[in-house]
């Protein structure tokens, strides 16, 4: 307990060094920088702004009164971090559940660790800070993701490293940004998991994702049931073979031809067609002609 009151006295400490305009630190090559800079300060809660880069966007009620009793009886035992911007005047990094919660149960201030930081470094240390210590939902997460590769450039393969997670994962997440908002509200609203997401994703028409999206909150689906549900819908756009008639054609040889040539005395036309029947057509040009002919055919 003697720890504890010590802690919070050089706290205090500090916070009168930075209220004074003599000290007035806005480098980490200031004089007394080193006492502020990395260290846990109380800072007037009026004196921090809510970080305009925090991903979180939805609060839950019941978790932040929760969050406010815990406070009230135990105290905020976790600092926010924030970032000096003026004098006496900080933005908030992380810990804005905290702070929201420490504001409901009437604190004037809080404990925070102090960092001195341009907006892109504000930027990436609030998306991954909250990503890594929050339980962020999915589609926070994957504009998170974005949000860097768009306003800091960072590739997957340096998000990857920030946050200590595996580029594929990265790129999942990322993925979910090309769902219909409906099931990406879907997705933030908890009716369906990451996992339902991920499945309906692989199919590029809109209509029928929302289709499936419908189907799994009436039906209770489970993302089995979602995979199968896609894998038939892609199974359904494949061409059917169409089962031909076996063909009975077949060639009729010219030696075969000559011989009714031959025989009848004139170019007897013979065909044949795919189901292999055919037809023979004896030409004649006079009625002295067709009467050698069925002279010739009742031999």
């Amino acid at each position: 307990m003697a720890k504890a009151i010590k802690k919070q006295a050089l706290g205090r400490g500090l916070s009168a060094l930075l209220k004074d305009p003599e000290n007035d630190i806005k480098s980490v090559t200031d004089k007394n920088a080193d006492k502020v800079v990395g260290n846990i300060i109380e800072l007037e809660i009026d004196a921090i702004e809510i970080n305009p880069f925090q991903p979180r966007s939805n609060f839950n009620e019941d978790s932040l009164r929760e969050l406010a009793s815990s406070i009230k009886e135990l105290g905020l035992i976790q600092p926010i971090t924030v970032r000096k911007l003026d004098f006496n005047k900080y933005q908030l990094i992380s810990g804005e559940r905290r702070l929201r919660a420490s504001k409901l149960v009437g604190l004037t201030t809080v404990p925070a660790y102090i960092r001195i930081a341009n907006d892109n470094e504000s930027l990436i240390m609030a998306l991954v800070e909250n990503i890594q210590r929050h339980d962020l939902d999915p589609i926070e997460i994957a504009l998170s993701y974005q949000r860097l590769i768009d306003e800091i450039q960072l590739t997957q393969e340096q998000m990857s490293e920030r946050v200590g997670k595996k580029r594929s994962t990265i790129a999942n997440y990322l993925r979910l940004l090309k769902l219909d908002p409906i099931i990406q509200t879907g997705i933030r609203d908890g009716f369906i998991s990451m996992g339902h997401g991920r499945a309906i994703i692989n199919i590029e028409d809109l209509d029928i994702q929302t289709d499936i999206y419908q189907k799994i909150v009436s039906q209770n689906l489970s993302v089995r049931d979602t995979e199968a549900l896609v894998k038939n819908y892609h199974e359904s756009l494949k061409p059917k073979a169409v089962n031909q008639p076996k063909s009975t054609s077949f060639v009729i040889e010219e030696s075969k031809k000559n011989t009714f040539n031959n025989y009848f005395g004139t170019k007897v036309d013979v065909k044949v067609a795919g189901n292999g029947k055919g037809k023979i057509t004896i030409p004649f040009h006079s009625e002295e002609e067709l009467n050698r002919i069925i002279k010739l055919i009742k031999e």
